[in-house]
């Protein structure tokens, strides 16, 4: 064998060599997870905490910096340690494979109660406040912030942001000369009034001013979003 023949032989394993090596071993982190307080098992469990959707393990040992393989003897052990089997209480949650990915979720022996906590929480009464702007933004829809707040004298981005996680107000657009965003009101909000369509509503409109009125308040507040 030639030593031009020994050189390529060298630099064609060095090539595999680092390709498995990036294949295999992942970024380096500027801190160890081992070093955080519970290791490795308690800041995988600070990722899945955050997670809104399912996590993939080849996501999760990228963010830890660790092979794939420790993180799935990881994701186990919670498993395991959620449902009791480490000689601790079952816990009111859960850790899922769905979807190619992992998340917590709650116990399935538990959605009675968490069921019953989440329609409460959108069964509860508006406050006065709430009312009267939900009522501006359902007569005179599409309707900016900006605008609402001209008719009711006070300031009512909570309002709108309340009214907007109950679901029943949602944007529709923008307004095209200041693009502030437009509200209107939902389907659910019709289910809830007990009405088909906005049509039926009680004929409170006429007590309102006309949004015409209101042209040029966006622009005095700079309102955009």
């Amino acid at each position: 064998m030639t030593d031009d023949q020994v050189d390529h032989d060298v630099q064609v394993d060095d090539v595999r060599d680092v390709a498995t090596s990036d294949a295999s071993v992942p970024d380096e982190l500027a801190f160890d997870v081992e070093d955080l307080p519970g290791g490795a098992l308690a800041t995988l469990e600070a990722v899945l905490m955050v997670a809104d959707e399912p996590i993939p393990a080849v996501r999760l040992a990228s963010v830890l910096a660790l092979p794939v393989a420790d993180v799935e003897a990881l994701l186990a052990e919670l498993v395991a340690e959620y449902r009791g089997e480490r000689g601790g209480r079952p816990r009111g949650f859960e850790l899922r494979a769905v979807a190619d990915g992992w998340r917590i979720y709650s116990a399935p022996a538990y959605a009675d109660v968490v069921g019953r906590f989440v329609v409460d929480g959108q069964t509860a009464r508006l406050t006065q406040a709430a009312l009267e702007t939900l009522a501006v933004v359902a007569y005179r829809q599409p309707v900016t912030r900006g605008q609402v707040s001209a008719v009711r004298g006070v300031n009512v981005d909570g309002v709108v942001r309340t009214l907007t996680a109950r679901g029943l107000v949602a944007e529709v657009g923008t307004e095209p000369t200041t693009g502030a965003v437009l509200y209107g009101t939902t389907g659910y909000f019709l289910e809830r009034m007990g009405v088909s369509s906005l049509d039926e509503l009680p004929p409170l409109a006429p007590y309102l001013p006309d949004i015409d009125a209101l042209e040029g308040v966006d622009q005095a507040i700079g309102e955009t979003r």
